[in-house]
């Protein structure tokens, strides 16, 4: 375990703290888990009853926070203090070192300096791996396929041909970059295949979750755009392109020549149909579905997507039908027109 001084931290992380900076610790834990040797942080407010209870040697809080503790660091922005804490001192992982003589790397493929290949990897025709990339075991790299420097592809990860991968990417267990995208053109009730001869270009600094689909375009580019975020299992289909930064949680979808403008965010399980266009800063909730374009920025909900508030309005007048019809059925007895509902579980 690494052995970092609270010194080392506070100095890292720009921050202020008012107890000893020899004091040292070897972990990071939860509010409530951790102990003196401990590193924690406080980046929801809701916790704060526990930042004041917790037995951390050193606490990660924002600068404004009221109160006082020997053990608090305060900085401007806690949970990006904590990221940079844990790349420098705990984000080490067991990774493949050289080329395994397992591997299976095609004659003209060339692989950059200190890149590291794993067993049952292979590697196809005129594919350029750049420096220090990580590639893991059991990999699948197609023909002509290019990876930007420093980027990482985790085991049973498979690159089609022509894919273009930037620098510093992280690809993770099972993705799949490159395969065809859903294309057929029906004709007399015989649905033929349309050859998807286009590629995949994920641009720099981009991470792709474990299982995740991204299809080849038809013809042109599916791109994703640089510093974009996207959790397991997400589909993004042919043609599609993705602005920078944006975040897509699991289970999203978004079909095919839909496309996205720079920061959108998506929720889990959520959608876009095929052909339109958002705007930069679309907001869209888990669970919901846009079927049309959306200029942005704003935060979107519901089956249709709609404005936030506009769905909002929506569910409450829905939560309130029940006592309407009763009140109108209740009308209708005193007038002496009330009518069964052949819909209604009441009449049967």
């Amino acid at each position: 375990m690494p052995r970092i001084s609270i010194g080392d931290i506070v100095d890292l992380v720009n921050g202020e703290c008012s107890g000893d900076r020899s004091s040292w610790i070897d972990s990071v834990r939860s509010l409530g888990e951790a102990g003196v040797n401990d590193l924690s942080f406080l980046a929801n407010p809701r916790y704060e009853a526990e930042v004041r209870s917790s037995s951390a040697g050193a606490i990660l809080v924002r600068r404004d926070l009221t109160g006082d503790s020997p053990s608090w660091i305060r900085v401007d922005d806690p949970y990006y203090a904590l990221a940079r804490v844990l790349e420098k001192w705990f984000a080490e992982v067991p990774r493949p070192s050289g080329v395994s003589g397992r591997a299976s790397i095609g004659a003209t493929a060339r692989i950059g300096e200190q890149a590291a290949v794993g067993d049952w990897t292979t590697i196809g025709e005129g594919a350029v791996i750049g420096n220090r990339v990580a590639i893991y075991d059991n990999v699948s790299i197609g023909a002509n396929v290019m990876i930007g420097d420093d980027s990482v592809i985790y085991p049973n990860a498979t690159l089609y041909h022509g894919v273009r991968i930037g620098n510093r990417c992280i690809i993770h267990a099972s993705a799949v970059i490159g395969s065809d995208g859903f294309g057929f053109a029906t004709h007399q009730g015989v649905h033929h295949k349309i050859p998807q001869i286009g590629i995949v270009r994920i641009e720099d600094d981009v991470e792709v979750g474990a299982g995740t689909t991204i299809d080849r375009a038809a013809l042109g580019e599916t791109v994703i755009g640089q510093g974009t975020k996207i959790d397991n299992l997400v589909q993004i289909a042919h043609n599609v392109k993705i602005g920078k930064g944006c975040f897509i949680a699991a289970q999203a979808g978004i079909a095919g020549s839909t496309e996205i403008g720079d920061y959108c965010a998506f929720g889990g399980q959520s959608g876009v149909t095929g052909h339109v266009r958002l705007g930069a800063r679309v907001m869209v909730s888990g669970g919901s579905a846009v079927m049309k374009s959306v200029a942005g920025p704003g935060t979107f909900a519901g089956t249709p997507a709609r404005p936030l508030m506009e769905q909002r309005r929506r569910e409450a007048m829905i939560g309130r039908l029940p006592r309407l019809i009763g009140r109108i059925r209740a009308i209708e007895r005193a007038l002496g027109i009330e009518k069964k509902d052949s819909n209604d579980e009441s009449s049967e």
